[in-house]
């Protein structure tokens, strides 16, 4: 079965023959040898300088590194201001919530691009109104409600233009997308080890720079962020971690520095997202947002006419391919597929013969 939902993904043989390494306690050598080369190889697949970033591992979902990121990074007195266009902009109002954060959210309609203009106008209305201002924003780079990638750029601009910190989820782009972590405003990134970079579920990440951690909150136990960058600096660690995931990390991160990297994983995923939006096409298919402005990663395709989710999901899944259904109201009108995991154009052929066969 290849999955084409977005994540957990398809492994290599390699990654998985890894899971089958020894059993191995987290309290020895070993383990933090193992633990040191993911956090090595994490910075290096952005060329990041050790001494002004660090990488956090968590055991966790990339759920858990987004909550970790935000919880510790946006200061006790702290504004956090949220771009909110797809669910997963929306989940972290939610961490905000629960761990009673200040923050507001700038809420979009889920098929358009962030309000860039509406941004600015609520950044500068607290400033002029003498509200407590806003310290970070977050926003989800890449958007998989809809495939969306979100641009980075115009908002690190506001940032900037304010003195702000960006605080990015990368969950669904880090590996792939283009992260420009030279920009000052860049204050962390939160991702995980099964999606662009091919692990499996269990071990998340945040791309943290070192003096952020100097002001960070610890509002939480198991997730404090500066505790694990210092524990894990001295190859220690607070907690049982998953071991056996981070086994698979590491063997995924060497194939991904042996295969090019983010760059060359970027060129395979938008040459397999191409053949996929122009072989739809063909069969009168198509995108929910413009190939411009989506990510390479996953994509979303609107719903043939009289034709469900539930039989599209079914007649693939019964050819070996697993899709995903739109989120919310949109499991109405959309389906999506990602060309993460271990994938080739074949593969993609097959998807399409499916499609055309199910059309007729």
């Amino acid at each position: 079965m290849l999955l084409l939902n977005p994540g957990p993904v398809t492994l290599t043989e390699r990654v998985r023959r890894s899971l089958l390494q020894p059993d191995l306690c987290h309290r020895e050598s070993e383990f933090f040898d193992l633990q040191d080369e993911a956090r090595s190889r994490l910075l290096a697949a952005y060329t990041l300088d050790p001494a002004e970033w660090a990488a956090a591992l968590i055991t966790g979902s990339g759920t858990a590194a987004v909550e970790s990121m935000v919880a510790a990074l946006v200061p006790e007195n702290g504004r956090l201001l949220i771009v909110e266009n797809g669910v997963y902009g929306e989940r972290i109002a939610h961490i905000c919530a629960q761990y009673r954060i200040a923050h507001e959210r700038v809420v979009g309609d889920w098929m358009h691009a962030p309000d860039l203009g509406a941004i600015a106008a609520r950044l500068d209305a607290a400033a002029a109104t003498g509200e407590a201002r806003f310290t970070h924003l977050a926003v989800v780079h890449h958007e998989t409600t809809t495939g969306r990638l979100n641009d980075l750029h115009g908002l690190s601009e506001l940032c900037r233009e304010r003195g702000i910190g960006l605080l990015v989820d990368g969950v669904s782009s880090f590996g792939a997308e283009a992260l420009d972590f030279a920009d000052n405003t860049l204050v962390a990134v939160a991702a995980t080890a099964n999606k662009c970079l091919h692990g499996v579920p269990g071990a998340a990440f945040v791309i943290v720079r070192r003096n952020a951690l100097a002001q960070a909150a610890s509002r939480t136990y198991y997730l404090d962020l500066g505790r694990l960058v210092r524990l894990q600096d001295q190859r220690n660690t607070p907690f049982t971690p998953s071991v056996h995931a981070y086994y698979a990390l590491v063997e995924a991160l060497r194939e991904f520095d042996e295969q090019g990297g983010q760059a060359a994983r970027y060129r395979h995923y938008a040459a397999l997202a191409e053949q996929v939006r122009t072989g739809l096409a063909a069969l009168g298919i198509e995108p929910a947002v413009p190939a411009a402005q989506s990510s390479v990663v996953l994509r979303a395709y609107r719903l043939p006419p009289d034709l469900s989710y539930a039989a599209l999901h079914d007649a693939l899944k019964a050819e070996g391919f697993v899709i995903y259904a739109g989120q919310g109201d949109l499991s109405k009108t959309l389906f999506r597929i990602s060309t993460m995991g271990n994938l080739s154009s074949a593969d993609i052929d097959r998807l399409l013969k499916g499609f055309a066969a199910l059309l007729k």
